[in-house]
């Protein structure tokens, strides 16, 4: 009986066991993990910037998900062949370079797929630049492509019967016009005259329309200004055939013109800009321009101030606390903070790695890279101020207020690579995220690389926990939100990358690249980093970066 009973038990755990692991085996209670799917190029024949003067890279929004690119007119739209798709962690769907596109609405949509799907709009504008110049001309011509009609004014005293004709791109820059009348020195425009047009998108020929009347309004020259620190950009149109003569003074004291020398001015159809240069920062200066015979009105702009960076050679430093967990402040005591490094998370489980260093009668910026207890910190500095540890992570604001326009950044700096022997720590064991699994894949065992940018922008700042941030900086993979050089507030930058050694003190002298031309600053963002790839977790252990006597130049 006693056997039979526990037989009988053990049969009944067994069934219970059944269940339980049936049960498990049809309910699926673990989710899967969120890895987005970007495209990360994108590229079709024909592709250029919006003026059609140049190849431009497609603007891709992360955030958004979409794609903008500018084609030229010499493709057609309906048939437009993809060059390049590049997408990250390994998604599926979308395109494959080859593929002919239809982009004649203007955009399309593809959707790529991981363990989620994610719908991007990939936006397609073809530049047609369509542009009528008639000597005398009146404002800008009237062009409607959709009747196929055109309609200019000239000046009353010139001849519609012969007319110098300077531009006449009905059809697009690439297009056909016939007859064409910039081939011959004059043209008659006394009555209504037709076209044939051949757009090189479609090279279909159509018939267009074209009306030139007088007028007895006059084309005057304009103009404006925006000032830099050393020089300035003054824009404006004139009247077509004319040529545009530029003169700047000072405000005051000053009583002879300065003529801006010919070479500085661009003048593209009615259009010109032109940069004096050689200014005082901070100073008030008049302009006026000439064209034929329209001049303007006599008006100023100002010039901005020569900034710079301040402890630009960081000789003041102050320590608190003790020990392991002393951590070095790149201020002096009681002073005003203005750089900043991530020591206040690393103190938190072991020693500063960002320091300085009194040398042969300098004191410079001790960057090293370490694996701290628990996780690989790049040393780095950089202007604005640590905020917050979250976790083993950090939230920094970068950047201090600045309104100058330096033409270089200046430095001097030794660094000391060593082999990349850490790679993403939680990055890859947790998140799989695309950029960490690349660099794991791809950068093991590689030379170290230091990176030193300056960035110049007018971010909006954000407040996090009391602290105006001019552009928010978050580490923890999850949140991850690290510098954007496609961020559209940014106006100017200018990087360097080492991978070598550098064993003696050298000065770099980096060039700013300016974005747009016509924005001023509200901060400045420089960053140092003895490991290229140190938000990333990844570099070696043994990477050193030393910086001294950084400045800007107004050249």
């Amino acid at each position: 009986m006693m056997n039979r009973a526990l037989i009988h038990t053990d049969s009944w755990l067994i069934l219970v066991a059944v269940f339980i692991l049936s049960s498990c085996a049809i309910r699926d209670d673990i989710p899967y993990p969120i890895v987005e799917a970007q495209i990360t190029s994108f590229e079709v024949e024909g592709q250029c910037n919006e003026t059609d003067d140049g190849f431009a890279e497609a603007r891709i929004d992360k955030v958004a998900r979409t794609i903008d690119v500018h084609v030229s007119d010499t493709v057609n739209l309906s048939r437009l062949r993809l060059l390049r798709f590049g997408v990250s962690n390994d998604a599926k769907g979308g395109f494959v370079a080859g593929e002919v596109l239809d982009c004649s609405r203007g955009s399309l949509t593809c959707t790529l797929t991981t363990y989620q799907n994610y719908e991007w709009t990939i936006h397609v504008s073809q530049v047609i630049l369509r542009e009528v110049q008639i000597d005398g001309q009146v404002g800008d011509a009237v062009i409607d492509p959709i009747n196929r009609s055109m309609i200019a004014y000239v000046a009353s005293t010139q001849k519609l019967g012969a007319l110098a004709v300077r531009k006449f791109t009905l059809g697009g820059q690439h297009g056909k016009v016939l007859p064409d009348p910039t081939e011959a020195s004059t043209f008659d425009f006394s009555r209504s005259r037709n076209f044939t047009v051949t757009p090189a998108n479609t090279g279909i020929a159509e018939t267009w329309h074209v009306f030139v009347y007088t007028t007895d309004a006059k084309e005057e020259a304009t103009a404006t200004a925006f000032g830099y620190s050393v020089s300035a950009l003054i824009t404006g149109t004139v009247p077509v055939g004319t040529t545009p003569v530029v003169e700047f003074r000072e405000a005051t004291g000053a009583a002879d013109w300065i003529r801006v020398n010919p070479n500085q001015v661009k003048v593209s159809s009615r259009n010109f800009e032109a940069e004096p240069t050689g200014l005082r920062p901070n100073t008030t200066y008049e302009y006026r321009v000439t064209a034929g015979s329209s001049v303007t009105a006599v008006q100023t702009f100002t010039t901005a101030g020569n900034e710079q960076l301040e402890n630009s050679s960081f000789d003041e430093w102050s320590i608190s606390g003790t020990g392991n967990r002393a951590l070095y402040q790149p201020w002096g005591e009681g002073q005003p903070q203005y750089w900043d490094t991530g020591n206040h998370g690393a103190t938190t489980v072991g020693a500063s790695n960002s320091t300085y260093v009194d040398e042969g009668g300098r004191r410079y910026a001790n960057l090293q890279s370490k694996y701290i207890v628990i996780k690989f910190a790049a040393g780095n500095i950089f202007t604005g101020q640590y905020v917050k540890t979250d976790g083993t992570n950090g939230i920094l604001s970068f950047g201090r207020p600045f309104t100058s326009f330096p033409t270089k950044m200046r430095f001097d700096y030794k660094y000391q690579t060593s082999t990349i022997n850490r790679t993403g720590g939680d990055w890859k064991e947790n998140y799989g995220n695309y950029i960490t699994r690349e660099l794991y894949e791809g950068l093991k065992g590689k030379p170290d690389s230091c990176n030193v940018y300056i960035a110049l922008g007018d971010w909006e700042p954000v407040t996090f926990e009391g602290v105006e941030c001019p552009y928010l900086i978050r580490t923890r993979p999850s949140e991850l939100h690290l510098f954007d050089f496609n961020d559209p507030h940014l106006i100017a930058y200018a990087s360097l990358t080492k991978g070598e050694n550098v064993s003696v003190w050298t000065t770099e002298t980096l060039t700013l690249n300016y974005r747009v031309r016509n924005r001023r600053p509200r901060y400045v963002i420089v960053v140092a980093s003895s490991s290229k790839y140190g938000d990333y977790f990844t570099g070696g252990d043994a990477s050193l970066l030393q910086l001294d006597n950084i400045e800007l130049l107004y050249e």
